[in-house]
């Protein structure tokens, strides 16, 4: 059984991926606060009773949930509501993301210059970009691989899917991001 402060510790260490992870999905930074801090809850009132190890992969789980939820009341919504324009053009142009200006800032403490750093912060937008364009699918298991750093295994648990379904996602995801940042004049 997890203590508090393994939970706390826990939620505070993911607060931040998970936030950006649900933007990447539902482009909206209100809706991903309001989902993330969702599926917190979830996992604080459910599954407190669960080891400390186990919380990774039921918190991603849970959060890859409350995504597809938020999908299907959107869905309901529209149907609803046959005005979609208030939605769709939330934030596609000028996306300012304070949590990454904070933590760059952290990081480099002024000792990047200001062409380095208005560089940096240019290239960082284009990969964000990239991945945000990516299918929904393959951008989950490249963000639960790559940027929560979990095995295929954990992956394919937290997706909901086959160890082959990750791996053919993932390398999808790659081929597509390699593609799509050499078009942008990156390459590695």
């Amino acid at each position: 059984m997890a203590t508090d402060k393994e939970l706390s510790d826990f939620l505070k260490s993911v607060e931040k991926r998970a936030f950006k992870r649900t933007v990447y999905a539902v482009r909206s930074d209100d809706a991903a606060l309001d989902i993330v801090q969702d599926a917190m809850i979830r996992l604080a009132e459910k599954y407190v009773d669960r080891p400390a190890s186990e919380l990774p992969l039921i918190f991603q789980r849970i959060l890859s949930n409350a995504t597809m939820d938020w999908f299907r009341r959107e869905k309901v919504r529209a149907g609803i509501f046959q005005s979609m324009a208030a939605f769709e053009s939330a934030g596609e142009d000028g996306d300012f993301d304070l949590l990454e200006a904070l933590q760059m800032l952290e990081d480099s403490a002024g000792t990047e210059s200001a062409a380095d750093a208005m560089a940096r912060t240019q290239t960082l937008h284009l990969i964000e970009s990239a991945v945000a364009d990516l299918p929904g699918r393959q951008r989950e298991a490249f963000l639960l691989r790559y940027w929560e750093e979990f095995d295929v295994t954990e992956t394919a648990t937290a997706m909901g899917c086959s160890e082959g379904s990750v791996k053919t996602h993932c390398s999808r995801a790659i081929v597509a991001l390699a593609k799509a940042l050499r078009a942008k004049g990156l390459s590695s």
